[in-house]
């Protein structure tokens, strides 16, 4: 059984490992609809400097023809559901363009 410590470390732990599948979720989205995705993070994060984390899932985006399409849908509420609502916005207004 866990202690209190243990447990909320490997909350902490589940968290950042979602959050990082996220990122590399976004990072594909954009490889696959020919846009940079951290032009794109910039796009909605203009005050902050890149994300760490996005460089770091970067190495692991495939060419978008080697990847599965990704839904917009399905990108914008994994975003949302991560309280990216700012970088939702922005993939909704790229969305838009691309479906056209």
């Amino acid at each position: 059984m866990l202690n209190q410590n243990e447990r909320e470390q490997q909350i902490i732990e589940n968290y950042q490992n979602q959050e990082k599948d996220m990122i590399l979720l976004f990072a594909q989205w954009c490889i696959n609809n020919k846009l940079d995705p951290i032009t794109i993070y910039q796009e909605a994060y203009p005050m902050q400097p890149v994300n760490a984390l996005l460089e770091e899932v970067m190495e692991y985006t495939v060419s978008a023809n080697d990847s599965d399409e990704i839904d917009h849908e399905l990108l914008l509420q994994v975003l949302q559901a991560f309280g990216n609502d700012d970088l939702a916005f922005v993939v909704a207004t790229y969305a838009d363009k691309v479906k056209r």
